[in-house]
Formats: C-alpha cells, structure tokens, sequence
C-alpha cells in the first residue's frame, strides 16, 4: 500500500552499535553491527545490465507521463514476514517474471519499468535503492507556480522544473574505495557500514540482517555518491583512531576487559559524532510504501547551506529499531538548489516575498536562481534587466 504522508522525524541507530574504523588511504569505513536479528525482513539483489533504465512514475510502461532516467546497475527485493517470524529471502533465488521492458537503440540498451516502489507478491516489494530518494529530490516542488506571477517564464507556468537534473558519480570511480571493500573485514553481526571520505560522511548503508549485507557489500561499488567521492584526493590519508590503553590502570584480566570495552565504546561515541549529518538529525520523511509491518520511507534533511544535507530512505519498526537505512550526501551545489525551490515554495513562488526571507533584493535572488540553473524559470527579459542592475552595482 502506498501512501505519501510527511512528517519530521530523527534518524537513531537504535538496536545498532558502531565497530572500530577501517581505513584505507582517505576512505574511513565504520562497520555497523546488529546484536539482536529478527530475520523476518530480508534484502536481496536484482542485477540490471542495460546502459540506462527509465522508470514511469505516472501512467503506463510506454504511455506519456513523468519519467525517471538514470543508470541503474542493481535494485533490492525486499521480503518479510508480517507475523514477525524468520524468513527466507533467500538472497536472489525466488523466481520472477523478467521486469520491464527492455529497447535497443543503436548500440545501446535501455530498459522501462514500473514505479521506484513494486509490489511483486504478497510479501515481497521490489525497490530502487538511492533512486528513490533522488526521485524525491528531483521532484521537490516539481510543479513550479502555481500563480502567473508576471516573471516567469511560459515554459515553468505550464511545464513547471519539467526537465529537472542532478549528477552524481559511481563508487567504482574512486580506485581507493574499491580498494577498501575489497580488504574491508567484515564482523559476524555486520550489517551496515558508514562511509567516509576525508572523514566527511558520504553514505550509510544499513539492512536487517548479516548475511544480506555480506551479500550486498560490494554493490556500494555500483551505488552513486556526491562528488566528495572524487574530492580531497590530494590531501593524503586520514589518521587512524588515537585511543589506546593505559597500561598503568590494568592490574587484572577484568581491568583489561572493562578497559578494552570503555576504548570501544569512546569509538562508537566518536564515529557516531562523525555521522551527526544523519544520526540524530532531524528530517522530513514521508511514506513511500507500508510493506506488511514495515513501512520504507524516503527522507530529507534540512536543506540548510550552512550545514550537511543527505537525502535517503529508511525503515524503522515501531520501537524505533533501525532496520534499512541508504543515503547521499548531498553537494553544496545541489543543497543550494534544493533550498532555493524551497524558498520559493514557501513564498508562493513571489520573487519579493522570498528575497525578504533570503534578506536579499528580488535582482539578487533572480541572479542566485540563474547561477543555479534555473533561469529558464524567468522571463529573458527579466532575467537580463536583472542582471544588468547588478552588474551595474558592482
């Protein structure tokens, strides 16, 4: 069942603990670890071979309406049991249907499908990782205005951000990355793993149980990242972790046990501080689609420029238990963006009542929106008369 209900939250790693960082030249990878696993929600993987996948979110396979274009390598099958018992997702090996619709252009593949979010079975749903919450994004106030304010265009009073883009950039484009899932070692109860580069959190992958994440490891290779990914290079590896024991406090095998517990705990107290941007931050979620007990939400986070932005799903129990989490960080670029539309979004898409806001001047706001990208929303003739008065100023 589908549903689009928004309401503010914070995301808490509850029922999860952070395990000591692994690094590898500028990437940190922090293990995430599930004590308690109630094996009645699964992932698996769907390969996809085709060069660029196009998803309907509105109307038929190969009907007009809003569509999705990306490169999509994989998605995840999602499997559970509504009466809380363990179950089988049995990673990959259900048999299904080919999905879709797949073209050939020239020397290219392109496959159609249906929905970010597809119900297969009873209890199975098939999703897009990540795509469904830059879907999110890209459809944020979508619409355009909705008043024939006299400074926009034709084209956005009728077609709206119709077309709208972000970029982003393949885990496999940074060698160190692959270097490091390649030598990662990953723990008995892992589950997840947070991702940083330069120490600056790229992505937290979490799922529900162990084994799905063993399976799933080195599909972060084939994820989609910000262009931190590619950023920083230059600035050589990041330290390791500084805490040690302090050999003149151990007089037992107890002192050294209750020692080695506190250094682990300081560790995931830190790392945890690292992953403030998500753990902790307060984000706008709406519900995407109630899977049996579950419900898989897609979220945003302030969209403020003065601090980190991800976007992301998630799925949380009703204790609050975290049981799915995959996010993107956000650049400062596409943070920008998204918060000018919200600006406008909150003014009625009224120049002057949103340059207020911004505490700047209505020129100024429609010189911002054209740096942006987003000066087919304006009149040329506005637009240029703008721009002229600032250059003039100057």
């Amino acid at each position: 069942m589908a549903r689009t209900d928004v309401q503010t939250k914070r995301i808490l790693p509850t029922g999860l603990r952070l395990a000591p960082s692994q690094v590898w030249g500028g990437i940190r990878l922090v293990p995430v670890l599930r004590d308690e696993v109630r094996g009645d929600l699964r992932f698996a993987r769907r390969t996809y071979d085709e060069d660029l996948t196009i998803v309907s979110l509105k109307g038929g396979l190969m009907e007009p309406g809003l569509k999705y274009i990306s490169y999509v390598p994989h998605g995840l099958v999602m499997s559970w049991d509504d009466r809380n018992r363990s179950t089988a997702a049995v990673v990959g090996t259900q048999l299904h249907k080919p999905e879709g619709k797949v073209l050939k252009l020239g020397p290219f593949t392109i496959r159609v499908m249906h929905r970010m979010a597809r119900r297969e079975d009873k209890n199975r749903l098939r999703l897009l990782p990540l795509h469904l919450a830059m879907e999110g994004l890209l459809s944020l106030h979508f619409g355009g205005p909705e008043v024939a304010w006299t400074e926009y265009s034709q084209e956005a009073l009728s077609q709206g951000l119709n077309p709208r883009s972000e970029w982003s950039v393949a885990g496999w484009a940074n060698g160190a990355f692959d270097e490091a899932l390649r030598i990662f070692e990953i723990h008995e109860q892992q589950v997840g793993v947070l991702i940083f580069h330069a120490d600056l959190l790229l992505s937290a992958f979490i799922v529900a149980h162990p084994e799905d994440y063993r399976a799933l490891h080195r599909t972060l290779l084939e994820d989609f990242y910000g262009d931190l990914l590619l950023q920083y290079g230059f600035l050589g590896d990041v330290p390791t972790m500084g805490l040690s024991i302090d050999e003149r406090r151990i007089s037992s095998v107890g002192d050294l046990r209750a020692a080695v517990e506190q250094m682990r705990k300081d560790w995931a107290e830190f790392q945890g501080f690292m992953a403030g941007g998500v753990f902790g931050a307060e984000v706008h979620a709406s519900t995407i689609y109630e899977a049996g007990p579950f419900h898989l939400q897609r979220f945003v986070t302030s969209l403020k420029p003065s601090e980190e932005n991800h976007i992301g799903e998630l799925i949380m129990r009703a204790d609050g238990t975290l049981e799915y989490l995959k996010t993107y960080r956000l650049s400062a670029a596409q943070t920008r963006r998204a918060y000018l539309l919200k600006q406008l979004s909150l003014a009625d898409w009224n120049l002057e009542r949103a340059a207020t806001h911004l505490n700047t001047s209505r020129d100024e706001l429609m010189v911002r929106l054209s740096n942006a990208g987003f000066g087919y929303l304006l009149k040329d003739s506005v637009l240029q008369a703008a721009l002229r008065r600032q250059q003039g100023r100057r």
